[in-house]
């Protein structure tokens, strides 16, 4: 029996890191971690590993799409709970996450692969399917401010970008938007519409994004000389703004004006406003955040924050790719700009 030699799958192995990151290091693509690279390289020297010539070309200049190894990228949602993928499917901000980062990789020859890690032992496989050089990078969506994926992958040399600021951790490549600025459009339109006692449906208490929305609307406020806003948490889903909406009718029956942390919980307010008589925006005005299908379809059309979420997950793709064709591995910051956009229920 012939015995194979070892192979880039048993230095990534040895060296604990992904398959992609060892392909790089072989071929000397800069965009690897000087760390990460000398523990490649001590993994090729007690595996006995030699790079096969043709291997390398593959890298080095004659292949058609130089994006990845694999040509492969995974586009990673994470979440919490058995029924997250569900959610996930039923949020049309998820959708256009996925649509502006598939365009972008196929327009380049790339395939993305969704995948989710809802769970410890879903992380631990998504590494592990990483690690094995199954994807040549990971475009990561996360919803929790403390989701340790994003450390997980960094360390086991897997090229990722965010979708979102990260709160802590490894200093990581992300793209954004100005949740702060977004929140401070709300309630500067709510005020020039007359609105004088306006309240807000925030977003659940632990993420990052709905934590800057709900400041800029109270510093705004604030600085127009308003008592600091009525605040109700919702769920980013309709029936959670359903419910933030009668809890506010309940305790403020004033409210003339609200701010919702997304167009589902926007819709759920609007619905329940509708059900108890009362006119939108006539007697509450309401303003959702993304501007989503949801924003279009709601009765009436909600006026909304805008976050160009298509070009920030092509730009998000963008980022990875550069990085796998040998751009600089210094983390990369992209903020977009919120837009306001007006229609009928503000």
């Amino acid at each position: 029996m012939i015995r194979r030699g070892p192979t880039l799958e048993d230095v990534a192995r040895e060296a604990g890191v992904s398959r992609a990151t060892v392909s790089r290091v072989v071929n000397g693509v800069r965009n690897v971690d000087p760390a990460i690279q000398d523990v490649v390289r001590q993994a090729i020297e007690r595996t006995g590993y030699t790079p096969n010539a043709a291997a390398r070309s593959l890298v080095t200049g004659r292949d058609p799409h130089p994006v990845a190894r694999t040509e492969t990228v995974a586009l990673v949602v994470c979440g919490a709970g058995d029924a997250f993928a569900a959610r996930v499917f039923a949020d049309p901000f998820f959708g256009r996450v996925v649509s502006g980062a598939v365009t972008f990789l196929r327009g380049r020859g790339a395939h993305p692969v969704l995948m989710f890690a809802e769970s410890e032992a879903a992380r631990r496989q998504v590494v592990d399917h990483l690690r094995r050089g199954s994807a040549d990078g990971a475009l990561v969506v996360s919803i929790q401010a403390d989701d340790p994926l994003p450390s997980m992958l960094a360390a086991a040399g897997v090229p990722l970008v965010l979708f979102a600021r990260p709160p802590e951790g490894p200093a990581l490549s992300y793209v954004d938007v100005d949740h702060h600025e977004g929140g401070r459009l709300a309630a500067a339109h709510l005020l020039a519409r007359g609105c004088r006692r306006p309240a807000t449906i925030r977003a659940p208490r632990d993420l990052p994004a709905g934590e800057a929305r709900l400041a800029g609307f109270r510093e705004a406020l604030e600085r127009a000389g308003r008592a600091a806003p009525p605040v109700v948490e919702g769920g980013f889903t309709v029936e959670s703004g359903a419910a933030a909406m009668r809890r506010l009718l309940a305790e403020h029956p004033g409210v003339d004006g609200v701010f919702a942390a997304n167009d589902l919980m926007a819709q759920g307010a609007c619905e329940v406003l509708r059900e108890r008589g009362l006119s939108v925006p006539g007697d509450v005005a309401v303003v959702g955040f993304d501007d989503s299908s949801v924003a279009v379809t709601c009765r009436p059309p909600l006026t909304t924050v805008r976050q160009p979420v298509e070009r920030m997950a092509a730009a998000m793709a963008e980022l990875l790719v550069g990085r796998l064709q040998g751009a600089s591995a210094s983390p990369t910051h992209l903020v977009f700009a919120p837009e306001l956009v007006v229609r009928e229920s503000a």
